[in-house]
């Protein structure tokens, strides 16, 4: 199915103009057709009566909602289904989360399937914890205070301080999000921005299925990533934190926050529960923006989560591919080169030696392998400053890679030519100062 959907993007973005005018073309012709008779397809499999013993979250006792103590080293950050899951207890409060937690945590609260967190812990713990430690993990914050999070700081061979989710621009965080801002432009990449987050809600669809939310959020997803362009002369969109990370800003509230009911058995979001997951308040002030209130993320009373625990990364990649399909630039790389509005895509055969390029994009799983190879060629880059031994900090990774790479039937892994990002300073700027 995958590679069916797939097939369609077959001149991504960051390619000539004629393969963008034929991608448009197919947009315009095929995409929104495909994509629901796919979606259809899946959830006639999937769809069972809602079970409301099965699907509640508890929101009391101990999971009651507490506040983050920042004072006392509380850590939270760019993640608001993360900073959501520690207030209610799902994670140590602390913020400081074992890779097998946040499996647990995201399979049993939101429905995600082992394959797909499994992925994200283990990159979290390689990238901005300590996989070395004797309890590995990682902050969903910033670096952990000193005497805070022992067990990640125990590890042999650190270099450095791990720096948490926060810490983690242009390897798992990144430019273009659906409702924070650039780290460049406002000098954090953690905090929401009340008008972004204000466009997303006035963009939602109210009272439809949560495909049809996820579809009518295409508008907004592209206007975020022009106004990169147009504002960030720093912005870069790699080939894993902006094409296959930066869609889950979308994905991810429409697949797993939404509430579920029998009259929506695959769920709908609505705005109370959007704001609530996403630290917002019915309070509006002078500009109409509804108030934020920095790591206050929380699960709304009432919730019920996803019949299933199979939001998997096929799943994931269908939305990628929708959105994309739709506005092509959201499947492009590349960023500006050090000033507004001068962005400057790679040509994925070149950054590849032809492993991949226009037509075996188009093949199997290969955008998934793509993202795959690079995560795996960027180990060195950003490992190198925090770790002496960086073989045996990145195996729990380059572990997953392997089983991933196999399980799709990707290509051998080849390293990819990254001195072609040098020309970017919106990565060199950040590769060794986000270590």
């Amino acid at each position: 199915m995958i590679a069916a959907v797939v097939a369609l993007a077959a001149p991504a973005a960051a390619f000539p103009a004629a393969a963008l005018a034929q991608l448009e073309q197919l947009a315009k012709v095929q995409t929104t057709e495909d994509m629901q008779r796919i979606r259809r397809e899946e959830q006639a499999k999937r769809t069972s009566p809602f079970d409301a013993s099965k699907q509640y979250i508890s929101t009391s006792g101990a999971n009651a909602f507490v506040p983050p103590n920042f004072e006392a080293g509380d850590q939270r950050g760019p993640c608001p289904g993360l900073n959501a899951l520690a207030n209610h207890g799902y994670l140590p409060h602390n913020g400081i989360a074992g890779a097998n937690d946040i499996v647990d945590a995201c399979g049993s609260v939101y429905g995600m399937s082992v394959d797909l967190a499994t992925f994200l812990a283990v990159f979290g713990t390689v990238f901005d914890g300590n996989p070395l430690s004797l309890s590995p993990g990682f902050s969903i914050g910033g670096p952990p205070p000193s005497g805070l999070a022992d067990n990640i700081l125990s590890g042999l061979g650190l270099l450095g301080t791990p720096q948490g989710l926060t810490g983690s621009h242009n390897k798992y965080e990144g430019d273009a999000s659906s409702t924070r801002g650039d780290l460049f432009l406002y000098g954090n990449n953690y905090k929401s921005v009340p008008e972004n987050f204000k466009t997303l809600y006035d963009s939602l669809i109210e009272g439809a299925p949560a495909a049809v939310q996820y579809s009518g959020w295409a508008e907004h997803h592209i206007s975020r990533w022009q106004h990169s362009v147009n504002e960030n002369p720093y912005f870069f969109f790699s080939p894993f934190n902006g094409l296959l990370v930066s869609p889950a800003g979308w994905s991810f509230p429409t697949q797993m926050m939404s509430n579920h009911s029998e009259q929506f058995p695959d769920g709908s979001l609505t705005g109370p529960v959007l704001k609530s997951f996403f630290a917002y308040s019915d309070e509006v002030d002078s500009h109409g923006n509804f108030k934020y209130t920095m790591g206050h993320e929380r699960i709304p009373d009432n919730w019920y989560r996803r019949p299933y625990t199979d939001f998997s990364i096929p799943s994931f990649l269908l939305d990628v591919l929708e959105h994309g399909l739709k506005y092509p630039d959201l499947l492009s790389i590349g960023g500006n080169t050090g000033t507004k509005n001068s962005y400057a895509s790679i040509d994925i055969a070149n950054l590849t030696e032809s492993v991949y390029g226009i037509s075996t994009l188009t093949e199997g799983n290969n955008l998934l392998c793509f993202g795959l190879d690079a995560a795996q060629t960027s180990i060195p880059d950003f490992l190198g400053s925090t770790f002496v031994d960086i073989d045996a900090a990145s195996k729990p990774l380059t572990d997953q890679i392997l089983l991933l790479l196999e399980k799709y039937a990707c290509p051998q892994v080849t390293p990819m030519n990254t001195h072609i990002y040098q020309s970017y300073p919106g990565y060199t700027k950040y590769a060794s100062s986000s270590s």
